[in-house]
């Protein structure tokens, strides 16, 4: 198979395999054997418990889009009903619990996202909502007909669940029935959507066997779970996070620039792993680029932040972003297309606002002491000229004209009233 001229392995398993994506597997052979000689229905569940997909659901996403290049039907499953309740997987503290109209919305928002790299037309996607099954079962029904399958040994067993335990905060009995409902989704869906698979992140593990279960003990079928590596840093920290929170898909969260910055500026020992599990670049140009060393890593990196940001955003974005980069890099950029931020007026006391107060408005800094550390360090300039003093202070009248605030190097930020 080939993709923009890029020769690819004949079979959407074997892709997701040499790219590193693969975690685990329920039953390898067969899994791999039916992808290859079969085209199946998955899915992958997305609860809406933020206003916007982040990284952390973009690798989620690329799965389901080469599976479909592949001729594979996915299934985006909205967690209307789940969410109603909290999946505890990987969480150290309880939930939020939401309101139906929050997660709804939310959930509307993560269609727009999806429809960028999904092709939902003439069926060769579904996009389903677990509120439509879920809110309607009836609680004594649903333990007899699914909480009977379930053995709470088994279930405590499981690493979301034991984390919770050891915790003072331990185990509330309404997270506790997550993996009954997540279980649930997957025998409706195998049932009514012919979903033989669910996909996931590889801290969904024990969620997604709960329902291979549940199919296998009501039906007497099998059905496959298939996870896969999360996107993680050469030291093993979860990628997706800056000063200012997480890297979100939706533009009005995280703007194109940013994006593509955050993309820019990883680590030279991220960027092999980048454009392997994220990108179609052909292995041998990533080995090359490691093999290069040195200014190949920007180059790299420059490619995968476009890459993506033409994936997640448009062309024109990810041009613009380029563009923009490459000036404020060489020092040449005008404050046109620059990231900007707006103080409100409350930040300033007697028409005067503290440096320090400053970066942390604009969240350039996460805290006073990090932004006191930026300065003492000599890493912030304003207008091109060093700020030496903690206690520098800035006039209201100095927003009216152009203000630029640049951290370190790479980071530029024009600040308006």
């Amino acid at each position: 198979m080939e993709f923009n001229g890029v020769k690819l392995p004949d079979n959407a398993y074997d892709l997701l395999v040499e790219r590193g994506l693969i975690n685990n597997v329920t039953n390898p052979e067969i899994v791999r054997d039916l992808i290859k000689n079969e085209k199946i229905s998955f899915y992958i569940g997305f609860d809406p418990t933020a206003d916007s997909l982040h990284v952390g659901h973009f690798l989620q996403l690329l799965v389901m889009r080469y599976m479909q290049m592949y001729g594979h039907r996915p299934v985006a499953l909205i967690g209307g009903g789940t969410c109603m309740i909290g999946d505890p997987s990987g969480k150290a503290d309880m939930r939020r619990i939401m309101s139906r109209e929050e997660i709804d919305a939310n959930g509307e928002k993560f269609k727009v996202t999806m429809r960028k790299l999904l092709d939902f037309s003439d069926g060769k996607a579904l996009m389903l909502n677990n509120a439509d099954w879920l809110m309607e079962l009836n609680y004594v029904n649903f333990l007899r007909e699914v909480g009977w399958h379930f053995s709470v040994n088994k279930m405590l067993s499981a690493d979301a669940f034991k984390v919770r335990m050891e915790r003072d905060i331990g185990l509330t009995f309404t997270e506790f029935n997550y993996m009954l409902m997540q279980g649930y989704d997957f025998y409706y869906l195998f049932n009514h959507h012919n979903c033989i698979a669910q996909f996931g992140g590889s801290d969904q593990w024990s969620n997604i066997l709960a329902g291979t279960e549940l199919i296998r003990k009501k039906d007497g079928k099998d059905a496959y779970a298939v996870t896969f590596n999360l996107l993680t840093t050469a030291d093993g920290v979860k990628m997706g996070k800056t000063v200012k929170g997480a890297v979100w898909l939706d533009p009005e969260k995280t703007s194109p620039y940013e994006f593509f910055q955050y993309w820019r500026n990883i680590n030279d020992a991220d960027v092999a792993n980048c454009m392997k599990m994220l990108t179609l670049v052909p292995l041998e140009e990533i080995d090359e680029y490691v093999k290069r060393g040195g200014s190949a890593f920007n180059e790299a990196k420059e490619r995968l932040a476009y890459i993506l940001t033409e994936m997640i955003h448009s062309k024109e974005d990810a041009d613009l972003a380029l563009k923009t980069s490459r000036e404020l890099f060489s020092g040449a950029a005008s404050s046109e297309n620059m990231p900007s931020a707006v103080l409100p007026e409350d930040k300033f006391v007697d028409g005067k606002i503290a440096i320090l107060d400053l970066l942390v408005a604009t969240k350039l800094a996460p805290s006073k002491s990090e932004a006191r550390r930026l300065v003492t360090q000599g890493g912030i300039l304003v207008n091109d000229e060093k700020v030496d003093s903690i206690d520098t202070t800035f006039e209201k009248a100095a927003f009216e004209g152009t203000f630029i605030v640049k951290k370190g190097k790479k980071t530029f930020l024009k600040v308006t009233l």
